[in-house]
């Protein structure tokens, strides 16, 4: 099997690293600058509490020096995806699987989806349908990046605590053959990514993590830990939690697949991990705000769900983010 790693940064690097270990399996990474230069040099390093686990992969910021791929892992944040299309293209032959990122709610999201909504597309998500036309829904297999990890020098991803599951799933729910194909790679590698019937669950449930931990990571400065310390951040992004759950029940979803209780405890089982908006603030990054508020606002807009704590956490937010570009500009 042949696996493009389009992005080889905290999540992509975790993954590639893990997939290179199996017999049978060729890895290829798409990357760039440094991260690049010490990917070719001296391949990749997962450093964990559990040790250091390497792997020499192929690295390249040229995509078509790779040739069709089986499956190819978008390992990029959500709006990088868009300037990229054209080198994603180059790696697709006629059965390449895609897993997209699911940081948001993922363009494909209502492609085949019984009930008035089957393949409604998404403007703000997916503005003109590039991602839409360029990577067919049918290629996509929903997959859920859960992973407490962040690259902390070119070449080396630190994983902290024990949050690493990748549930993979079709998005109509059926058992193929290329799904059970992958799952089997992933299990080899050691990877935690369980086949489930009702991925759009789990995307929900991971997003709505990301939703509400990181803009009170930001506002705070707070580790995971420092957060799940004080009770009454607890109850900020417990309401939260409650208002999104509340309108991914109103867009078909029946049951979270893990409760508030469970998410919030696996953010505790996170140690002192740094959420990725957290990270990109004290890097003097743009913040990754768009993705979760348009997909928010956009759902909302669909399925007429009150969403009050989220909409005043976010306004704060959006104050942060702007003196944060102000600073970067």
């Amino acid at each position: 099997m042949k696996i493009c790693i389009f992005g080889a940064g905290a999540i992509g690097g975790y993954l590639a690293t893990h997939l290179a270990q199996v017999d049978g399996v060729s890895v290829s990474v798409v990357a760039r600058g440094e991260h690049l230069a010490a990917i070719r040099r001296n391949g990749l390093a997962i450093e964990s509490p559990r040790g250091t686990l390497r792997a020499h992969v192929q690295a390249t910021d040229h995509p078509s020096d790779l040739g069709e791929q089986d499956v190819v892992i978008l390992a990029l944040k959500s709006h990088q995806v868009a300037p990229v299309l054209d080198g994603v293209k180059a790696l697709l032959g006629p059965r390449t699987a895609v897993l997209p990122p699911t940081t948001g709610i993922p363009y494909w999201y209502f492609h085949g989806l019984p009930g008035k909504f089957c393949n409604r597309q998404i403007e703000r998500l997916d503005p003109q349908g590039r991602q839409w036309a360029a990577l067919d829904p049918a290629r996509v297999i929903g997959c859920v990046y859960w992973v407490a990890s962040e690259v902390t020098a070119p070449g080396v991803i630190h994983h902290d605590g024990s949050l690493s599951r990748f549930p993979i799933g079709e998005p109509d729910g059926s058992s193929s053959e290329r799904l059970s194909q992958l799952a089997a790679v992933m299990a080899s590698a050691g990877l935690d990514a369980p086949v489930v019937p009702d991925i759009r669950a789990w995307i929900w449930a991971k997003m709505i993590s990301s939703l509400c931990w990181n803009p009170i990571a930001v506002l705070t400065l707070g580790t995971l830990s420092e957060m799940n310390a004080r009770p009454e951040v607890v109850a900020i992004v417990r309401s939260m939690m409650a208002e999104a759950d509340a309108l991914a029940n109103r867009l078909g979803v029946q049951q979270m697949p893990i409760s508030i209780d469970q998410r919030i405890a696996a953010a505790r089982n996170a140690g002192d991990h740094k959420m990725s908006m957290l990270q990109d603030l004290e890097r003097g990054r743009a913040l990754e705000l768009d993705v979760l508020v348009d997909s928010i606002e956009a759902m909302h807009e669909i399925a007429q769900s009150p969403t009050p704590t989220i909409d005043s956490i976010y306004a704060l937010l959006r104050l942060r983010a702007a003196k944060q570009a102000q600073a970067i500009a």
